[in-house]
């Protein structure tokens, strides 16, 4: 215990469907909270060893400046690495340390200059219709349906379909494509019982995907003419830039297709369970669609599906009172900044006439999601379409709701969300 009573925190005890009650009480008794290698909570980091102290972050002051200001970075001042893989998985380790989202300037500027442009807020625009149209293949079926597992029939097929297509990827490969990125998370996020077949795993699944895109990219580069999607986009930068290898591109083209997909299906399956225990405000979106673009910022701050990323002090600093030393772990834990009273009146309450303003669901600063308008655009017509056309989400169904989550705060929400309407229980 500390000198508050409190005992070091760790992720792994807490309630994996509402750790807020645990985020309060630190965040209002320490919210700059140490945990050195000898209490035995903070865990190691890619095979280095652990950190002198680890820091947990539960106000929404600290968190901020951590994500925007240039002392926190992701990479290690000591070990030069961001990614937590153990040696001999280097595999995996190559492909993760190349991802867009562990890298720093200049290569972070360099490689989301080719990124960003065909996901920013224009390009996105002019896919909304058929991001529409998929919605509607995929929930059309489920309308007769007295049980319907949410994330394996829809939420984890939606936004991987959308990405695949944004991608340029030939053929409908999801089922393929969601194995691997499942496979992948087995190596990451905070998961403290990495077992060496789990990583294993991981491994085979990024040289994969690795070995997929590699081929896709490749091809491209060898047809040339204008770039039709973004890997003929990312293509046509390998041309133009040394720097920007087909290893680098290949390893982006995995980072956008896995980590770009398990977020919103988290927070489509958590906007679904919210809606379930509040049948008003489900009612009030149906009733005022429009109100479904603000009540996605809503959601993403009430209960994001990142709940914690971390970075490391490149130099000494002080944070809320406390001194943090060169090469010290930071987690800034998102889902209780999020609930601080002092940025966000009632956090408590989800209202989705708030105006929620700078959340960190898409983090801050440079490490801002270059995917966030496509995000938003995925949730808001995911929503949509499930609120209009899934009878199990309106109150008269009575549905009784399964819920399973998977042991990860990195990428955090229901892996398995079952509805099952009156006439399926009896049955």
């Amino acid at each position: 215990m500390d000198g508050d009573g409190l005992p070091p925190f760790d992720p792994g005890g807490l309630d994996l469907a509402d750790p807020y009650p645990v985020y309060r009480r630190y965040r209002e008794r320490d919210p700059v909270h140490a945990v050195r290698a000898s209490d035995g909570a903070a865990g190691s980091a890619g095979g280095e060893s652990p950190a002198p102290t680890t820091w947990y972050l539960f106000r929404y002051a600290e968190v901020a400046r951590v994500l925007t200001e240039r002392a926190y970075r992701r990479r290690s001042p000591v070990t030069g690495r961001a990614a937590p893989v153990p040696e001999g998985y280097e595999t995996l380790r190559r492909v993760v340390e190349n991802w867009l989202v562990f890298l720093d300037p200049p290569d972070h500027a360099r490689l989301r200059a080719r990124v960003a442009p065909p996901l920013g807020a224009a390009a996105v625009a002019g896919l909304r219709p058929a991001v529409r149209a998929i919605a509607e293949e995929l929930a059309a079926p489920l309308a007769e349906r007295h049980a319907v597992d949410l994330v394996r029939e829809f939420a984890a097929p939606f936004p991987l379909l959308v990405i695949a297509r944004v991608l340029g990827v030939r053929g409908r490969l999801w089922p393929w494509f969601r194995e691997r990125a499942l496979a992948l998370q087995e190596a990451g996020g905070t998961r403290g019982d990495r077992a060496p077949e789990g990583l294993a795993r991981a491994d085979r699944a990024a040289g994969e995907l690795e070995r997929y895109f590699t081929a896709e990219l490749t091809a491209r580069q060898a047809a040339g003419g204008r770039p039709r999607d973004l890997m003929g986009a990312l293509a046509e930068a390998a041309r133009e830039d040394p720097a920007l290898t087909v290893t680098v591109l290949a390893s982006t083209c995995v980072h956008l297709l896995t980590a770009g997909h398990e977020t919103t299906t988290g927070l489509l399956g958590k906007a679904v369970l919210a809606l379930l225990a509040r049948p008003g405000t489900a009612a009030e979106l149906r009733a005022e669609p429009g109100l479904l673009a603000a009540a996605v910022d809503e959601f993403l701050r009430f209960d994001p599906p990142v709940q914690m990323v971390t970075r490391r002090a490149w130099r000494e600093t002080e944070l809320g009172g406390r001194r943090v030393r060169r090469g010290d772990r930071l987690v800034a834990v998102l889902g209780s900044a999020h609930r601080d009273p002092a940025r966000f009146p009632d956090p408590d309450v989800l209202d989705v006439r708030r105006a929620t303003g700078r959340h960190c669901a898409f983090g801050l600063g440079i490490h801002y999601c270059a995917g966030a308008a496509l995000a938003r655009l995925e949730a808001e017509t995911g929503l949509a379409v499930l609120l209009d056309r899934l009878p199990l989400l309106r109150p008269e169904a009575c549905p009784r709701v399964e819920v399973e989550y998977a042991p990860d705060w990195v990428f955090h929400g229901p892996s398995r969300l079952v509805l099952r309407s009156g006439e399926a229980r009896a049955a």
